[in-house]
């Protein structure tokens, strides 16, 4: 079976940091992109970042560019969202997901979810 089990979302100031992790198991890790998309209430799921395991590159979004770090320990199959500099738009529930390549939209697995509030 496989999961995908998103920890370290939570309740944060305007300018706080948080380290996201999502923690994949049943799949070959090093033969997926995890990405990171989030969601607010009200709005499309939008990309955040991914993280492709076959040629190491990272990818982001503009929104959070210079602010945001994908890192993946294939070791552990946990690849990590750092956010620093955290603003309000940035609230929302933080999804990871696994596909065969970043640049799709079609992902096979995702995760629960993790919300991630941040008050001004």
């Amino acid at each position: 079976e496989v999961q995908l089990v998103e920890s370290g979302g939570g309740l944060v100031q305007a300018g706080d940091s948080l380290r996201l992790s999502c923690a994949a198991s049943g799949i070959t890790f090093d033969d997926y992109a995890i990405g990171w998309f989030r969601q607010a209430p009200g709005k499309k799921r939008e990309g955040v970042s991914c993280y492709s395991s076959s040629d190491k590159k990272t990818y982001y979004a503009d929104s959070v560019k210079g602010r945001f770090t994908i890192s993946s320990d294939n070791a552990k199959n946990t690849v990590y969202l750092q956010m620093n500099s955290l603003k309000p738009e940035d609230t929302a529930v933080y999804y990871c997901g696994a596909a065969e390549i970043c640049t799709t939209y079609d992902y096979d697995y995702w995760g629960q979810g993790t919300q991630v509030t941040v008050s001004s």
